[in-house]
């Protein structure tokens, strides 16, 4: 059963309202976007976030960013972006708050462990964890035959947590990214129920430009605040030429000739510091760098899309986020800068071969000794499992659940 939130507002419709799960009537006086924002910043794994990985190791130091500070940091791009394209600020802000709900311990690392440890129950993909928090294991709701309903979000906000609304091997599915795993398919399908095929809304959209905005501008300057990313080295034509090496086989299909010649314009800004040494005047350079590159990326995306459609509101399926080629190929540089200098280090792919490795030990643990070894609310679940799959997609919940922190110290607790 589902039901409307409340009043519409203006550029959505009462189906873009409606829940999951039928509720109580709320207090009308805050509009449904605002109560499924604020069911987010006051979720369990939203406050997870703050131990999980973003590209350095939380507790390695006080200034790099983890998942939280850098979903709280998408939401303030995504939530300008959007609210000067028309779309509703409080769905877009729910979305990129929510974007990253899913990631395990050890960030992409991590997922990528416990994709392989999940061969058996149809892998694991943090989009796809997302979905499956939102509209399951986070305690909020609960139906009248004691099912979780998750925090029971909009249609369109958790649609506009749908970076890539298809199944796995999905036929036209580009890459091995996706957005639901098999037993979620029926909330799935609700949620787009209507919607024009994979497309994205408009709201997804934003939150995927803002997500890559965030990270690629905050893992540059995570990287130069640590020492990783000398601005020295920025200006070696030989390390340069590796640079868009990286980002033309990682990121984008223009040639590293083609990424040269942006990557040279771009280094050539007035905005860019010609050295960091960490007294004060750098740190404010280094700040004025990552606030002119923000919006910088952001600007452009709004003058674009406005070129195509024009000056009025626009949100769900009215328009597509246009983004200039040459904006994007430079966010892609800036990743690749990131790649280099900070993910691609020898001690860096040690330190991640740990990691699997702790994932995988972790899994088969849990795994040998469940239920007793789940967490309360996972363990009715695993009781209940129809068979081996399911049960063992419950002991991936409870490993994607938990921070870098805690991983290590279960392991440490069941492995040794």
């Amino acid at each position: 059963m589902t039901a409307t939130a409340g009043a519409a507002p203006p550029g959505y419709a009462d189906h873009d309202l409606r829940r999951w799960v039928l509720e109580p009537p709320k207090n009308r006086a805050r509009g449904p976007f605002e109560r499924d924002r604020a069911r987010v910043l006051h979720s369990f794994a939203l406050r997870r976030l703050a131990a999980k990985t973003q590209v350095v190791s939380p507790g390695a130091g006080d200034f790099p960013r983890t998942r939280l500070t850098h979903s709280l940091e998408c939401a303030q791009i995504g939530r300008e972006l959007g609210g000067a394209l028309g779309c509703d600020p409080d769905l877009v802000e729910t979305a990129c708050l929510a974007h990253d709900l899913g990631h395990p311990p050890f960030g992409h690392n991590g997922e990528s462990a416990l994709d392989a440890a999940a061969r058996e129950c149809g892998g694991f993909e943090g989009n796809a964890q997302s979905l499956r928090l939102l509209t399951r294991l986070e305690g909020k709701v609960v139906t009248e035959g004691g099912r979780s309903a998750g925090l029971n979000l909009t249609r369109a906000a958790l649609d506009a947590t749908l970076k890539y609304p298809w199944a796995r091997g999905a036929k036209g599915a580009a890459g091995n990214k996706f957005n639901h795993y098999p037993d979620d398919a029926e909330v799935f399908a609700w949620v787009r129920e209507g919607a024009p095929g994979t497309r994205t809304c408009l709201e997804a959209q934003v939150m995927d430009w803002a997500d890559d905005v965030a990270y690629s501008v905050h893992d540059l300057e995570d990287g130069i605040h640590a020492g990783l990313i000398q601005l020295a080295a920025l200006r070696s034509a030989t390390e340069r030429a590796e640079v868009c090496a990286i980002a033309a086989r990682a990121y984008t299909d223009a040639s590293p000739a083609e990424l040269a010649e942006v990557f040279d314009a771009l280094l050539a800004e007035p905005f860019w510091p010609d050295r960091y040494t960490g007294d004060l005047r750098s740190l404010a350079a280094l700040k004025n760098l990552t606030s002119e590159l923000i919006g910088r990326f952001r600007r452009a995306a709004e003058a674009a899309t406005r070129r195509v459609h024009g000056p009025g509101p626009l949100s769900r399926y009215a328009a597509t986020l246009v983004v200039p080629r040459r904006r994007l190929l430079e966010c892609a540089l800036l990743k690749a800068v990131a790649v280099h200098y900070v993910m691609a280090r020898s001690e860096a792919l040690e330190y991640q071969a740990r990691e699997r490795e702790v994932i995988a030990e972790l899994v088969a643990a849990i795994w040998l000794g469940a239920p007793g070894t789940l967490e309360e609310p996972f363990r009715a679940d695993y009781e209940h499992a129809p068979g081996d799959a399911a049960a063992l997609r419950v002991v991936i919940d409870q490993v994607a659940s938990l921070t870098d922190t805690s991983a290590l110290a279960w392991h440490r607790r069941l492995v040794g």
